[in-house]
């Protein structure tokens, strides 16, 4: 385990009122300190996760095979994140403690802790240290898909009023899913479980000692509108022993957004070095939470967090039903308007994948002797060339499709690949497919009555200028960019200064702690057009892989379980 301390920005003046905002991301946790007058962020530190993702072995324990499409953590992990990266930004920021009145907190999502009741995670419990199913599940834990399918099928069979809110279809990274894939695969584990909390809730109760349950989680992935969950009779008609799911390990009051969630208990002030008994933001989601961060909770403000996966949050003062869509929550991302996501399951993960894997050792010695990340020489030599000149386009589906086909089961692609083809065209092809696929929903929620007047966009890839400008080329959009470089962090404390009282709602607190440079690329006439060119193509590809013209990438997947499952069994 590591953990990296940044300088403070002058530290902290004396008396000034200070909030912690921590984000847990997909392979470690930053904690942020941030000013409440003014949004100033003095001081951070990021903490690793020890056994970060377990995506082929369980690593935590016995080292065994995991099947294709799992994702899996160890929930002690973030509690060190707490124990760890807290102390170090307090001390980055030159802080009094004292001075802090608030901590927030949010989290990658869907992602599920099957604890007992008392709160404690299955996997620390002698009898299940072995059991894969008694672990976390990230929220790119993808083999839970024929439970998704069998639950959309049903729903649209049923008529069920609740599909409509998901874009039609249901994603196998929700709470519903995951759950029956633990029934059917191992219910022992699964009788065990006396609360499936999501781990944007579970490290809210390890701070307060109370089981709060956030609005945004409840509605975005787990299936609750209109003040309830799916009924007894669905879930029955799923699974007979699915049928007190709800009742027995889901069902919980739901707290608001930026309400207090309780006080922090004296157990945990002594891991983070905070005052007892300060304000604990109710939980919320990485994406979600970074809204207020770009002061973008106005309607019309799209923002696209863009990172290891993108995820596109926007409100809205009205309710549409938006193909494709995530899903719509009132309340999903501040109070009282009606939250939409939607998003892509692969994006940096995409890029870092091409880079780990087909890239040749010449172009890693350049990079090399030119004190150059390989990612950084990728895009300097695409970025040289004109749109279309590599002639390839991709499929950018390689952890599958959130938005809008909402299908984990469809596989990346790159058409157009000759003897001629360099590292750099390939790259610049799956870069642009991104953009495409940002571009072909923003065209659903146009369509739906949704309109998307400005894109702003926050997260990792920032740094990337060209990406950015792709963005702006291919969606015709001006691209606002998100001033602060930890945006989940400071939307999380900017929750916290609400739940503190020091602002009477989050916009309010936004207003004044959040910022965005509003048009920083902006669109090239030539370039849309040529762009527009390559995104009809994509179009073609996209309808024909993913909408029922071509399912081979769900037969090869099937191939591949088949293949792998004899080859464990043999």
């Amino acid at each position: 385990m590591s953990w990296q301390i940044e300088p403070p920005a002058g530290g902290a003046p004396e008396a000034e009122q200070l909030v912690v905002g921590v984000d847990f991301g997909t392979l470690s946790g930053r904690a942020l300190v941030v000013r409440v007058s003014d949004g100033a962020e003095l001081g951070t530190a990021v903490h690793e996760y020890e056994h970060g993702v377990m995506d082929t072995a369980l690593s935590a324990r016995s080292g065994q095979q995991l099947p294709p499409d799992w994702a899996l953590q160890v929930p002690a992990d973030y509690v060190s994140v707490l124990k760890h990266a807290v102390p170090a930004a307090l001390r980055a920021a030159a802080a009094d403690p004292e001075q802090v009145i608030g901590i927030g907190t949010d989290f990658t999502a869907c992602t599920m802790v099957p604890v007992t009741a008392a709160g404690t995670p299955l996997n620390e419990l002698p009898e299940y240290a072995d059991r894969p199913h008694a672990y976390v599940k990230l929220w790119k834990h993808h083999s839970a898909q024929g439970q998704a399918d069998r639950i959309n099928h049903l729903a649209h069979e049923r008529g069920e009023p609740w599909i409509d809110r998901y874009g039609g279809a249901i994603s196998s990274e929700w709470e519903f899913a995951k759950g029956l894939q633990i029934l059917e695969e191992d219910p022992e584990v699964y009788a065990a479980i006396d609360h499936w909390v999501e781990a944007a809730d579970w490290i809210v109760w390890q701070l307060t000692g109370r089981y709060t349950k956030n609005a945004c989680t409840a509605g975005y992935k787990a299936i609750y509108q209109d003040g309830s969950y799916p009924d007894r009779g669905f879930l029955t008609a799923l699974n007979p022993d699915f049928a007190d799911f709800v009742d027995q390990k889901v069902a919980h009051p739901i707290s608001q957004l930026g309400e207090r969630a309780g006080g922090l208990t004296a157990e945990a002030a002594g891991w983070t070095g905070l005052p007892e008994g300060i304000a604990v933001a109710v939980g919320n989601v990485d994406a979600h939470v970074t809204a207020p961060a770009a002061t973008a909770v106005e309607p019309g403000q799209m923002v696209a967090i863009m990172g290891t996966s993108t995820c596109h949050v926007m409100n809205s003062d009205q309710l549409a039903d938006v193909p494709g869509m995530c899903g719509v929550v009132l309340g999903g991302i501040t109070e009282g308007r009606w939250g939409y996501e939607a998003g892509q399951s692969g994006v940096g993960d995409i890029f870092a994948w091409y880079v780990n894997n087909q890239v040749p050792g010449e172009y890693r010695d350049q990079a090399q002797q030119r004190g150059l990340s390989v990612h950084e020489l990728l895009t300097e030599k695409a970025a040289a060339q004109p749109v279309g000149a590599h002639g390839l386009i991709a499929l950018d589906w390689h952890s599958g499709n959130r938005s809008v086909l909402v299908d984990h089961e469809l596989s990346g692609l790159i058409l157009g690949q000759t003897l001629t083809t360099r590292p750099e065209d390939g790259y610049r092809a799956l870069l642009e497919a991104t953009a495409f696929g940002t571009r072909r929903i923003i065209e659903s929620f146009d369509s739906s009555g949704v309109p998307v007047q400005e894109l702003i966009v926050a997260g990792g890839l920032l740094k990337n200028s060209f990406l950015m400008q792709v963005y702006a080329d291919v969606t015709g959009l001006p691209i606002s960019t998100i001033i602060s470089q930890q945006g989940p962090a400071l939307g999380s404390a900017i929750h916290a200064a609400a739940a503190a009282g020091a602002y009477p709602d989050v916009p309010t607190a936004a207003e004044a702690m959040g910022g965005r440079q509003r048009a920083a690329f902006v669109p090239d006439p030539q370039r849309v057009t040529a762009y527009s060119t390559l995104y009809q193509e994509y179009t073609r590809l996209h309808d024909y892989f993913g909408a029922g013209g071509n399912t081979v990438m769900r037969r090869l997947k099937a191939l591949r379980r088949q293949v792998l499952g004899q080859q464990e069994a043999s």
